[in-house]
């Protein structure tokens, strides 16, 4: 693979892969409505509360509308469900119309902030559910306040739009950390913990939710204020669609030098020289210093009996400051200045993110959509560079695919594992993200190409993270469990819940459930791993 061409699609693995009244028990619930009938039903209550701007079935807006924000070609085949309705919310009292309507038209609600779900949770539903997508891509105001350095952005603002805002108003030295895809949405990605270039230095973008406003199953606007504890700390890093829809955001904005040092480069070789680097990349990425980030991204398949792999490179400092601190602890690299530029933060946002212009980040279009089908696991130990060919070895005979490794440690090692959430902290070195993809062509040997990177994940066991396995709940993966539901606020027990709720949070699983439980108990919000209420370990 050439260079160039290698290190595209290491920035494209970012943005893909790179992100969302109480009733008895549904025993009592009225039955679930035909589509026909519930898009009836939903229409009227809409209309009666003022809120017009929704599109049925029958509309010739439906199938452009509800495709619109589809990141993933797997969930735009005619087997997928669709919604009964899609809800473009304009304000905050339309979005609250819009649960109240959709609980009472017998629907599973979906939210949809930016389409990115990797399972297509924001507008799929199981098992023929009835449901509706409550789409938030008409509520993506963002107003900075550069005197406080903080920021309130709605959930359908994507990363993209908020860094536009943050860096036009905050000037060159304002920045707020959470992923390099600008079409991410706010909503999901910071629901489930929201990694990106700057969290070595300024840890996640949960880690700097202030404040938030949460529509809760009734219609109610909570605040810190108002939410209970555990709900507050829930919906920072408890993953999207299980204890409300967030409709803003108050952002800790973080500070950066007038220039920041970036670098994308590749490196192409034998098998040896590759694992090499791979194998040293490990004991670099996740102990540089904060202001550092340094990821690698590695393609499957080899050319010519050479594989490649490319590094991508922020550093919150000069070019000079860079090459000496890289060129001492990965002289390997073989870096050279020539590669490295100079540009602002927000000139770093564009280029990350494979744009050409700053006012691209405000493009909400898809751009280039694939079929696709992605993993994840946590590395707590360097992987031997014996290993690291074997890897690398069953990976060139594979499919279209890659492998993407994040450096964790930093800020991020430093806050306890309870904090929020999120509890991959102290101790990890590094995530994986795995990925397949495949062309329309193709589609017949999907399932060739999905069970290949399930024995991958199965092979990778013996070098990744144990008791439990480990998983970043914003890479989501329905091959560890699903609930399984057949109705509106259906769902699963507590326990079995765990088999996949705790590989995302880990202990910290408890209290998402009681969280649920206190916010959410007739489980109005729900998909197909969602936080179940204790109740259901009682009733079903």
């Amino acid at each position: 693979m050439a260079t160039h061409t290698m290190v595209a699609a290491a920035a494209l693995a970012l943005c893909l892969f790179a992100a969302a009244a109480a009733d008895k028990h549904a025993g009592a619930q009225p039955p679930a409505l035909a589509p026909a009938a519930a898009a009836h039903d939903i229409s009227s209550c809409l209309l009666s509360n003022g809120v017009s701007n929704f599109s049925l079935p029958s509309s010739p807006s439906y199938t452009p509308l509800l495709d619109s924000s589809i990141r993933n070609l797997r969930f735009e085949l005619p087997g997928v469900g669709k919604p009964a309705a899609v809800i473009l919310p304009a304000s905050k009292r339309d979005l609250q119309s819009a649960v109240v309507c959709a609980r009472a038209a017998s629907l599973a609600i979906r939210v949809r902030s930016g389409g990115h779900s990797y399972e297509g949770l924001s507008y799929t539903t199981e098992n023929h559910v009835p449901f509706v997508v409550i789409d938030l891509a008409g509520l993506n105001r963002v107003r900075v306040d550069r005197r406080s350095a903080t920021a309130w952005a709605e959930s359908g603002a994507t990363l993209g739009e908020v860094y536009h805002a943050v860096g036009l108003s905050g000037g060159r030295n304002l920045a707020f950390s959470a992923g390099s895809c600008s079409t991410v949405g706010m909503g999901g990605h910071t629901a489930g913990g929201g990694f990106g270039l700057l969290s070595r230095k300024y840890a996640l973008a949960a880690d700097n939710v202030i404040d938030a406003v949460l529509i809760d199953p009734s219609g109610r606007a909570l605040t810190r204020a108002t939410m209970d504890d555990d709900v507050f700390w829930a919906i920072r890093g408890g993953g999207g669609g299980s204890f409300g829809v967030v409709y803003a955001w108050k952002l800790r904005l973080v500070p950066v030098p007038d220039n920041i040092t970036v670098f994308s480069i590749g490196r192409t070789g034998p098998v040896e020289l590759i694992a090499g680097l791979m194998h040293r990349w490990q004991y670099v990425g996740p102990s540089l210093p904060d202001e550092f980030y340094l990821s690698t991204y590695i393609p499957t398949r080899s050319s010519n009996g050479n594989l490649s792999m490319s590094f991508t490179g922020q550093v919150l400092g000069t070019k000079r400051h860079a090459m000496a601190v890289l060129s001492q602890t990965f002289p390997e690299l073989g870096l050279a200045e020539s590669e490295l530029s100079e540009v602002s933060w927000l000139e770093s946002a564009v280029k990350f993110a494979g744009l050409s212009s700053v006012a691209d980040l405000t493009n909400r279009q898809p751009g280039v959509r694939q079929y696709s089908k992605s993993k994840s696991d946590y590395v707590r130990a360097p992987i031997s560079k014996q290993d690291a060919i074997k890897i690398l070895r069953y990976m060139s005979a594979g499919p279209e695919g890659s492998i993407q490794l994040d450096p964790y440690g930093g800020a991020m090692a430093r806050i306890g594992s309870t904090v929020t959430p999120f509890p991959h902290r102290a101790g990890y070195l590094y995530s994986i993200q795995y990925g397949v993809s495949w062309k329309a062509s193709e589609i017949d040997r999907a399932d060739e190409y999905i069970g290949w990177l399930r024995s991958f994940y199965t092979f990778m066991a013996p070098y990744v993270s144990k008791n439990p396995r480990a998983a970043y709940v914003n890479y989501l993966d329905l091959d560890l469990g699903t609930n399984g539901w057949k109705n509106a606020t259906g769902g699963t027990s507590v326990a079995h819940a765990a088999s996949w709720g705790e590989r995302y949070f880990f202990t910290n699983f408890d209290r998402l459930v009681r969280a649920k439980s206190k916010v959410d108990p007739e489980n109005v919000f729900n998909n197909a791993q969602s936080i179940p209420p204790l109740h259901y370990d009682r009733e079903h």
